[in-house]
């Protein structure tokens, strides 16, 4: 897998150009317009991560990877990405796409933009929207374009509010992710520990190369809690057993690998702690019913 791009690299990329004002150790905004026709030609965008933050309105047939899933748009969407999680667009045919890139310096000391699902792992980041829906984040993205062109000298101020509007904009599309929080019990901190632990080893990259923990006890360990506790703690709080959601995680990690890197199949292995090949190839069949070559082929 590609290390992350960097701003610098998505400009240079995209515009052969870099602002004047973008740093490494400042916050940076910006919004841009793009339309796709018929007849464009249109690169062809690495799978990857990206250092920075995009919220995209995406109008036309458009297809969305994002970690194992594949998106395909044919109206219209609300698009959120982030840091930590890989992924790319291709857009097939009169696409539209209105959208905003920031990094975590530029809401620094102004809330926490990274609590929200939409920004989290295992979150909803893609939402179908209705037409009515599309006005609304048309609207707002219009603001933010006409601010950014604004001299007022509080300008990010108000643009940083109105992205925390998209945010709760989509949350507001899925109901649940509305449900007020309620105090965690002790299984319930465990469990959510552990669940933190597993998804900082994702995704397999220059930054994580391997798989460090791949049992029960190798949780509990750095969790500093006994095996039965954080498998009963796990259970109580998920309905899955400890070992289940260690074996979902890489099966869904070992489909990005095989669909987005050039690794050959024992690459992949050894990057997901299997000391042997043939005992990824049994794992990988036990789950997803098929091997790992002819899961290559079937999903370029």
């Amino acid at each position: 897998m590609e290390k992350s791009e960097t701003l610098q690299e998505f400009y240079k990329r995209k515009f052969n150009w870099l602002p004047e004002n973008i740093r490494n150790d400042i916050g940076h905004f910006n919004i841009f317009r793009l339309t796709f026709s018929d007849e464009s030609k249109i690169d062809s965008i690495p799978y990857r991560r990206r250092d920075f933050y995009k919220i995209m309105l995406l109008k036309g047939n458009s297809l969305v990877y994002y970690a194992d899933q594949v998106f395909e748009i044919k109206k219209q969407a609300l698009v959120f990405s982030n840091p930590f999680i890989p992924y790319k667009c291709d857009h097939l045919e009169n696409a539209e796409i209105f959208y905003c890139i920031f990094n975590q310096h530029f809401f620094s000391q102004f809330g926490n933009i990274n609590q929200y699902e939409i920004f989290l792992p295992g979150g909803t980041h893609v939402f179908e929207l209705q037409d009515e829906h599309v006005l609304k984040v048309q609207d707002t993205l219009n603001k933010m374009e006409t601010e950014l062109q604004a001299d007022y000298k509080y300008k990010y101020e108000v643009i940083k509010n109105l992205v925390f509007d998209l945010i709760h904009f989509g949350l507001k599309l899925k109901p649940n992710a509305l449900l007020a929080k309620q105090p965690l019990n002790s299984s319930q901190r465990i469990s959510s520990m552990f669940l933190e632990l597993l998804e900082r080893q994702f995704p397999i990259d220059d930054m994580h190369p391997t798989v460090q923990m791949r049992s029960a006890s190798d949780f509990a360990s750095n969790l500093n809690v006994h095996v039965n506790h954080l498998n009963r703690a796990v259970k109580e709080s998920t309905q899955k057993t400890t070992t289940q959601l260690i074996s979902e995680r890489i099966v869904q990690e070992s489909k990005i690998l095989l669909r987005h890197s050039t690794w050959n199949v024992s690459e992949v292995a050894y990057a997901l702690g299997f000391s042997e090949v043939t005992h990824f190839n049994n794992f990988f069949k036990k789950h997803v019913l098929t091997s790992p070559l002819k899961f290559r082929n079937v999903h370029p």
